[in-house]
């Protein structure tokens, strides 16, 4: 696919594709050679799909782009404009880096830890702007199943083997959404 081109909204990337093209319009806003709107439309088309939507996310959230700090209006809106799978996905994203943050500490791995902090405060950052009805929604009901160890989304939580200590800090993090 060009590096210049945006996704048609018909063409369907494999995960890792999805991360390699994000990575690509990221680099590209660094070097200015794609507009607002261009990206806008590019991560809309991407963000359609499961498999888009996450790889996006993936190379967001985990990579060094300051972009990924200080989200753009045309991230943002993008965001808001294709709130499926993304919602999901954002909370999903907020829960998991809280608590690895926690067991890379346990762990001893300071570093990977700092790494799973700046996803868990991008993630948080995002949720902020974006402002989903849907988000808040998908949050409560993640908190109720890390509270009570019932619900929705508690057999996500055990399928990661998130323990109590995990659990109550993904429920205070929930709380604040």
């Amino acid at each position: 696919m060009p590096t210049n081109t945006p996704i048609s909204t018909d063409h369907s990337l494999t995960f890792e594709q999805s991360i390699d093209y994000t990575a690509d319009l990221l680099t590209r806003i660094d070097l200015n050679e794609i507009t607002d709107r261009e990206l806008q439309t590019s991560i809309e088309a991407l963000i359609r799909t499961e498999n888009g939507a996450r790889g996006f996310f993936v190379s967001y959230l985990t990579g060094d782009w300051e972009i990924a700090d200080h989200p753009t209006p045309a991230i943002v809106e993008s965001l808001r404009t294709v709130p499926t799978p993304n919602a999901e996905l954002l909370v999903k994203n907020l829960v998991m880096s809280t608590a690895m943050a926690i067991a890379h500490r346990r762990m001893g791995n300071e570093t990977q830890a700092q790494g799973s902090d700046r996803v868990r405060d991008r993630t948080a950052n995002l949720i902020m702007l974006v402002k989903l009805a849907e988000v808040s929604r998908i949050a409560a009901l993640v908190k109720t199943a890390a509270e009570s160890g019932i619900g929705e989304y508690n057999n996500f939580l055990t399928k990661w083997g998130y323990d109590r200590e995990q659990r109550d800090a993904i429920a205070h993090r929930l709380e604040k959404i």
